[in-house]
């Protein structure tokens, strides 16, 4: 028997996180058409027995397949821990799931398989679009995964304020304005917006700041703003400032570069020398940020090219942004995928996964074409609600820009090669140099850093095979109240039962204790073979006394690193449960990969550290009483001029503040008196 479950979008299935609006250039794209709906999850019975009765593999598979329908849909495959194996979607789910009781090269998610679920929509095209969702989402192991998926940045000029500023935005599009992008890195961001300032003088400034200024700050003294705080501009030239930086971030640089020339040209005409300079600098500007663009095409307004090339087990894929006809930059993607897949099956895979959370340009230029063209095509056409091209060019200047971007495909990849195959030597060295049964697939680093005890952090680094694992990286507040300010052995205990505590909470214990789970041996493993501290004997007792209180000391490898004699690098001592304290050859190859481990670590704490620093720094403490919002705040501190002066004021005076009622003074009082 087989039953049908209606969900009106995928939030149902708890797998979705809805994206905020994208633009290309400064259009707007609504992303809730990517979400198919209704969905129907397809709920096979009778197959709970099935499951409970031990079935897997082929014949689990075999079981399902009499209760599928002939539908299009989305299905997932688990093992026995409930993780997602793999995400497939089917123009007919009854024909595309009975291929697999057929052996063609299907074993490796096959056989682990001990349940599956299916999702029916109404097009295949709206199960391309959830499968990339899902895929995304659950990160099964046997798909082509995008790992690197960093939200890019964007420039937005603001809106809702007599003289709107030029920022860098990166996130959820909840700020009125006008976005500009994508660019491929903050750098590229940050160098646009320093030509922009020069060549338009827009404020990047608070509002805050630019309300409670009484004369104009830096960067009117050195020609980056026009000063619209003071009023140094009237409202309506700066709105003209306004206009011509959104019309150069539009495209329309050329117009916007003939307007200033002609300017600069009547301003020398009428002797006004001064301000034909001011127009010269700003065309100087301009040139500047198109002359640091690279490539820029003459026929090309708005595409993303996507070049690919395969090589030694591993895929590399560049995109290039192009926007307004201008070159806003590129990014290198390495997306794990199974080396039998072709470069056009990887790149189908990855477009569609791409574009999930970003807007969609009107032109997609691949290296190569992909395996389901007609229907990515459709899909990307029904997600951004307009006619989207995808093509292959053959000659001409879009050939050249495929052929630029192969090239740096190329490079990119040869790069990474030669990185992993350095890091796959280390990290054997690293397994015969401390005696470890196998080379490590996981190792953290911990540190801990602070001033006297006060904003006190623990932070952790994690590297592998592929380097630097940066999404891994976590930091720890200092929460223990019973803690002497600056015991590094206490921070040390803490930060280390944390970690642990939750990822048993988590993760649970992993099932193999002597060798790395070869079968999984492409996905990053949550738990660590080898922890690195930085200290010397007293940490190292510290941690060893946690993990045993777990009861994890057998699964995992702890290493001290305490500093050299004179803190000199190169004469570390490392400790070893079990071994007299030792050092490493001066030029050790290993020596030099443990301190750039450490020092990695050490300035991740340190950075960690002083932003909660810095943070703690320009608190008010008005900020830390309920009920007290920018409006009352800042209405207290015209009146009485500090917080001090605030903590000391009677019920009585507080009151005659404009806001502050007596239940309020009240409540002011009493949180000072606490305090």
């Amino acid at each position: 028997m087989t039953k049908q479950k209606s969900y009106g979008d995928i939030d149902s299935l708890k797998t979705h996180t809805p994206a905020d609006n994208d633009s290309v250039g400064n259009q707007e794209i609504d992303d809730t058409q990517s979400i198919p709906s209704p969905l129907i999850e397809w709920d096979c019975g009778d197959m709970a027995q099935a499951h409970a009765d031990g079935l897997h593999g082929m014949a689990l598979i075999a079981e399902f397949v009499k209760h599928l329908p002939n539908k299009p849909g989305v299905y997932r495959m688990f093992d026995e821990n409930a993780a997602v194996l793999y995400v497939g979607k089917a123009k007919n789910l009854k024909k595309r799931v009975v291929n697999y009781t057929r052996l063609h090269g299907h074993s490796n998610h096959i056989a682990p398989t001990v349940n599956m679920e299916f999702v029916v929509t109404r097009t295949e095209t709206e199960a391309l679009l959830l499968e990339a969702n899902l895929i995304k989402r659950l990160h099964p192991r046997f798909n082509v995964l995008l790992r690197d998926d960093k939200s890019f940045p964007y420039i937005i000029i603001t809106k809702g304020h007599s003289a709107p500023g030029l920022f860098k935005h990166r996130g959820a599009r909840t700020r009125k304005g006008d976005y500009f992008g994508p660019f491929a890195s903050a750098g590229a961001v940050n160098h646009a917006i320093n030509s922009l300032q020069r060549a338009f003088l827009l404020r990047s400034c608070t509002d805050s700041a630019l309300e409670n200024r009484s004369r104009p700050c830096l960067l009117y003294q050195i020609k980056r703003c026009a000063g619209p705080c003071t009023h140094e501009i009237s409202d309506g030239d700066y709105a003209l400032l306004v206009r011509e930086a959104k019309a150069f971030l539009s495209g329309k640089s050329h117009s916007v570069k003939e307007q200033l020339a002609k300017a600069m040209q009547q301003a020398s005409n009428a002797m006004d020398f001064e301000r034909a300079a001011i127009y010269r600098d700003r065309l100087a500007a301009l040139s500047h940020v198109v002359s640091h663009q690279g490539i820029n095409p003459q026929s090309t307004e708005e595409a993303d090219i996507f070049a690919i090339v395969q090589e030694g087990g591993l895929t590399s894929i560049q995109v290039f942004f192009f926007r307004t006809g201008q070159n806003w930059g590129n990014r290198a993607y390495f997306p794990k995928a199974d080396p039998a897949l072709s470069a056009a099956e990887v790149l189908n895979a990855f477009i569609a996964q791409f574009y999930d959370n970003k807007p969609i340009p009107k032109l997609v230029l691949l290296s190569e074409d992909i395996d389901e063209h007609d229907l990515v095509t459709e899909a990307l056409s029904l997600k951004a609600g307009r006619k989207i091209q995808i093509t292959v060019p053959e000659r001409g200047e879009k050939r050249e820009l495929v052929e630029h971007s192969l090239s740096n495909a190329r490079e990119a990849l040869g790069r990474r090669l030669a990185e992993t195959a350095t890091q796959k030597k280390l990290l054997a060295g690293m397994a015969e140099t401390f005696h470890l049964p196998y080379a490590p697939c996981r190792i953290e680093v911990y540190d801990n850093s602070h001033i006297m005890g006060t904003s006190a952090v623990g932070g952790m680094i994690v590297a592998g095979v592929d380097g630097f694992v940066k999404n891994q990286y976590r930091k720890f507040n200092i929460r223990a109240t019973d803690i002497t300010p600056g015991d590094d052995y206490g921070m040390m205990r803490e930060v280390v039962k944390r970690r642990f505590s939750r990822l048993i909470k988590e993760h649970g214990l992993p099932r193999r204790e002597h060798m790395p789970d070869t079968e999984a041996e492409d996905i990053f493993p949550p738990w660590p073979d080898v922890i690195l501290i930085d200290g010397g004997q007293g940490q190292m007792k510290v941690v060893r006394d946690i993990l045993e209180e777990l009861e994890i000391k057998h699964l995992v490898t702890a290493i001290g690193i305490a500093k050299g004699v004179d803190r000199e690098a190169g004469r570390e001592r490392f400790f070893m449960e079990g071994k007299p304290s030792f050092t490493l050859p001066p030029r050790d190859p290993v020596l030099y990969f443990i301190q750039r481990l450490r020092d990695e670590a050490h300035r991740f704490a340190i950075g960690t550290h002083r932003a909660r620093r810095k943070k703690a720094f320009v608190q008010n403490p008005l900020d830390e009483i309920d009920g007290i919002g920018p409006k009352r705040k800042r209405a207290l501190l015209e009146h009485f001029g500090t917080a001090k002066a605030v903590a000391g004021a009677a019920i009585e005076d507080l009151m005659q503040v404009e806001g502050i009622s007596q239940a309020m003074a009240q409540l002011i009082r009493d949180h000072f008196r606490e305090k």
